[in-house]
């Protein structure tokens, strides 16, 4: 079912943006050559309209600092291009909030992109969604974390925020865009009758669920009963071959990336910062100091992001998450990795 999926998604970015489809078809390759086939997921903006229980960026923002220009991503972007890279997730904060949307996503041209929005839902109706899909946005990366009106409510701390995010359902579908949904997982709703209705329901109409692990970090630090463990882990594994459902761990197209981080994902900060996990306050470079190449290139000799890892040190790994708690973000590479955390 997944694999047929993957293909029509494939074919449809064929007919769509071919630029992209190009790079995309060069995946293995790169692989195989020991590259990186990243995405680069942009935290272009933290403002946000919701003060979400398990936000992990809480007290990132730093008016202090100098922030990307439009310019620094158009050559962000092209330097990514020239790396063989494909594909972009807009992220926040709430990027729909924002007024640098339009003008980012303008700037790295998106006919040569994969691009994919995170959204809360809150704006997301038929007018935005159509003009999300005008801009060349490919993707909607919806957070439903309940089909339980309540509990969704209580979590993302807004009252009303599930009946608009299943209506954007609908508007995103109807604008041509393609759909997963986003869902935080806690070790207990992991095992719950209420995730197992969640999993039936987006299996149902055919819409992905991306599975994100809470992390005791940002407004959930200190939250270590919430954490997974290595058998929670392989219960999961069970449930993605009766469901539409996925976790950053899940392999595709027969690539097994393990924990995708530098490898698969990378995150950017307003500020420059390159971040390999975007749940660890780990810089591990600054693209105003220094080119994508050699910050990738960098953190490929991170034991932690350089070498197969099976499991999610930020939502599995206690010890490493207590080394990050009250330092000030980012915390730079240097700063963070011993002699003996880099492949020799």
């Amino acid at each position: 079912m997944r694999v047929q999926q993957e293909a029509k998604k494939r074919e449809k970015l064929k007919r769509e943006k071919p630029k992209a489809y190009e790079k995309v078809c060069k995946f293995d390759e790169k692989i195989k050559r020991g590259e990186s086939i990243t995405i680069l997921q942009f935290q272009f903006d933290y403002r946000c309209n919701f003060n979400c229980l398990h936000c992990s960026i809480a007290n990132r923002s730093n008016p202090n600092r100098e922030e990307l220009h439009i310019e620094d991503v158009a050559n962000i972007a092209k330097q990514a291009n020239e790396l063989g890279l494909a594909r972009w997730v807009f992220t926040g904060g709430e990027p729909l909030i924002s007024p640098k949307l339009a003008p980012f996503v303008q700037a790295i041209d998106p006919t040569k992109w994969y691009i994919s929005c995170d959204s809360n839902g809150w704006l997301l109706n038929q007018d935005r969604a159509i003009m999300l899909k005008m801009l060349g946005i490919d993707r909607i990366q919806l957070s439903i974390d309940s089909l339980e009106a309540r509990w969704h409510d209580e979590f993302r701390r807004r009252i009303g925020s599930h009946s608009r995010c299943m209506k954007a359902i609908d508007a995103t579908l109807q604008a041509g865009l393609d759909l997963f949904i986003q869902t935080v997982v806690t070790k207990q709703r992991l095992h719950s009758t209420e995730f197992k209705k969640f999993l039936d329901y987006f299996t149902n109409r055919d819409i992905d669920i991306f599975v994100s692990f809470t992390k005791p970090v940002g407004n959930f630090e200190g939250h270590f009963e919430n954490m997974i463990d290595e058998e929670d882990l392989d219960y999961f594994r069970d449930m993605e071959a009766h469901y539409l459902v996925f976790s950053h761990l899940t392999s595709a197209f027969g690539m097994d990336l393990g924990c995708p981080a530098i490898k698969g994902i990378t995150t950017i900060t307003p500020y420059g910062d390159v971040l390999g996990c975007q749940y660890t306050p780990i810089s591990i470079g600054n693209l105003f100091m220094e080119s994508l190449k050699d910050i990738l290139e960098r953190g490929a000799t991170i034991k932690l992001y350089g070498e197969y890892l099976s499991t999610c040190p930020p939502a599995m790994d206690r010890n490493f998450i207590e080394r990050t708690y009250g330092k000030q973000f980012p915390i730079l590479w240097t700063e963070f990795f011993t002699q003996e955390e880099f492949i020799k």
